[in-house]
């Protein structure tokens, strides 16, 4: 074992016709590193690295843990495995199982000793208590006359001894009789009973005994003791209660420990499902769920996040991938336009102005640019917002950008004062910028900006008094590169992109925008909530 706590062993595939090191697969330790070709199965060796995997046939304790790898360092003589074991069983079935059988044994154990001695000491009293009584009876009968030889057993104690102060039994019963005293152990001056237990006198008994002396100063022999013995259960005398208690506690522990390890596997086995399903999904086909237990537990709980989480990043992706369909169709015709004016121009075939074939080119260009733009936008919402958040008064930032947009329509605000939020000002500019784009494009005379407060919400609607937008469109507008056959008749150089990106920015800013029927001026209008300034927290609280 080194320094570094890492145990060192040869590595046995250093040399140029050493054969990698690798662990026999027939070898139950799998520290075991020898000279083999590599044919064992759940071991492999890479370059400058022995990997040995656990398979569930040989340790099922361990299987599901990542392999165990060993560094070969080939500068040290002979080159060396440097490998670290672990210290615990990496697999969550075993862990459970092996510290609930730990703390278990550990009750087990302080219980197995509190009921030793409890039933020991019951026991013990009772027989004690026996034997008391016994010698007590005798030592009233002789305090008036001596008793009867031998004497009779008292109450079924059957070893009893009449002792004087010198040694000597005066009386005994049938069962003690020729036996020396059963103890020499004497009553104390201020006690006149006393309570032992004796073993190994096997002329009274094979097994211990509960003996309890009572001293007699004034009886028909004189001061005499009165010894009643009484033998202890063989269940205490010889361990037999602490040896069941053990043996119940080991087969408690045991059953404890294999119903547990039944019940983890049960309860983990819908994460296993879990894990199983999670295994099948890639990126080419996120359709997959996993199965939902009907526990209603955490472990549920966690099965409906996940299929949460994969509904949202199959959606993600499928907006990814029409997103890139789309930039891709809508760059396409641009750039062939431009394709096709340059390989015009350089055949001369197109006997016009030079200049304005350049002009039209140049068209597309900005399309180009435009397109770009707006994708670049789109793809740093999110982290702009969360940068750079300011309070902005949303009456005066909408008096600012109709006064700046140059519109052929008449554009009217009504703002109510100190309509807060709190956002990006680049932004929040560039969302009401496209819905005046917007606007304009649509509206045949006049526009209508308003800003109010309502519940807690910064309210900005924008009417306009065109045709408006039908029922079964108003989803399709915030669309990415979805444009209505009347938009693309009014502005065919229309990126597609403006309504999107300013639902984008609503959303970021934890409002919403959506269209509805104009009641101001008959068209349509579009309708910003953001919450106002402290709301936002307030409503995350």
């Amino acid at each position: 074992m080194g320094r570094d706590g890492f145990r060192r062993s040869r590595c046995a595939g250093t040399g140029p016709d050493a054969h990698p090191p690798v662990a026999r697969a027939d070898t139950p330790d799998p520290r075991d590193t020898t000279r083999v070709p590599p044919t064992a199965s759940p071991y492999s060796a890479g370059q400058g690295e022995l990997v040995l995997r656990s398979t569930p046939q040989d340790e099922p304790w361990n299987a599901g843990s990542p392999p165990l790898r060993l560094r070969c360092e080939p500068d040290l003589p002979g080159g060396t495995v440097t490998e670290r074991w672990p210290t615990r069983p990496r697999s969550l079935r075993a862990r459970v199982t092996v510290g609930s059988v730990a703390v278990l044994a550990v009750i087990l154990v302080v219980t197995t000793a509190v009921a030793s001695l409890l039933v020991r000491n019951a026991v013990e009293n009772g027989v004690s208590e026996q034997a008391a009584s016994a010698a007590r009876n005798i030592a009233q009968v002789i305090s008036d006359r001596p008793t009867e030889e031998p004497i009779p057993p008292q109450n079924g104690v059957v070893r009893i001894q009449v002792v004087d102060l010198s040694g000597g039994t005066v009386a005994s019963s049938a069962a003690m009789e020729g036996v020396p005293p059963v103890t020499d152990v004497r009553p104390g001056p201020n006690d006149p009973q006393v309570e032992t237990t004796e073993c190994g006198a096997s002329q009274v008994a094979s097994d211990c005994l509960s003996v309890v002396g009572v001293e007699v100063t004034d009886s028909a022999y004189g001061t005499v003791l009165v010894y009643a013995a009484v033998p202890l259960p063989q269940f205490l005398s010889l361990g037999i209660l602490e040896i069941g208690l053990a043996s119940m506690g080991l087969i408690v522990l045991f059953l404890s420990g294999a119903g547990v390890w039944w019940a983890v596997a049960r309860t983990l086995r819908p994460v296993r499902d879990i894990r199983t399903e999670l295994e099948r999904i890639t990126a080419a086909d996120l359709s997959h769920r996993v199965p939902t237990p009907d526990t209603g537990d955490e472990i549920a709980e966690l099965a409906r996040t996940v299929n949460e989480t994969l509904e949202r990043l199959e959606s993600a992706v499928s907006r990814q991938r029409r997103f890139i369909s789309d930039a891709s169709h809508e760059l396409r015709t641009p750039v062939a336009g431009l394709r096709t004016r340059l390989e015009l121009a350089m055949a001369e075939v197109d006997e016009r102005d030079p200049r304005g074939a350049l002009a039209t080119m140049l068209g597309d260009t900005d399309r180009l640019q435009q397109i770009i733009d707006d994708l670049l936008r789109l793809a740093r919402l999110d982290s702009e917002t969360a940068r750079s958040r300011e309070p902005i008064d949303l009456g005066e930032l909408a008096e600012t950008e109709t006064t700046r947009q140059v519109l052929e329509c008449e554009v009217t605000v009504r703002a109510t004062p100190g309509v807060v939020v709190d956002g990006n000002r680049s932004q929040i500019s560039r969302l009401l910028v496209n819905l005046l784009a917007n606007a304009g494009r649509h509206a045949t005379g006049r526009v209508l900006v308003t800003v109010t407060a309502e519940d807690g919400w910064a309210v900005l609607r924008m009417h306009d008094d065109g045709s408006g937008v039908p029922v079964e469109d108003r989803d399709r507008v915030f669309e990415r590169f979805a444009r209505l056959n009347d938009a693309r008749g009014r502005d065919p150089g229309g990126t597609g992109l403006g309504l999107p990106i300013a639902q984008e920015i609503a959303q970021v800013h934890g409002g919403s925008l959506r269209v509805e029927d104009s009641t101001e001026l008959g068209g349509a209008v579009f309708e910003i909530r953001l919450p106002l300034r402290g709301e936002e927290t307030a409503r995350h609280q």
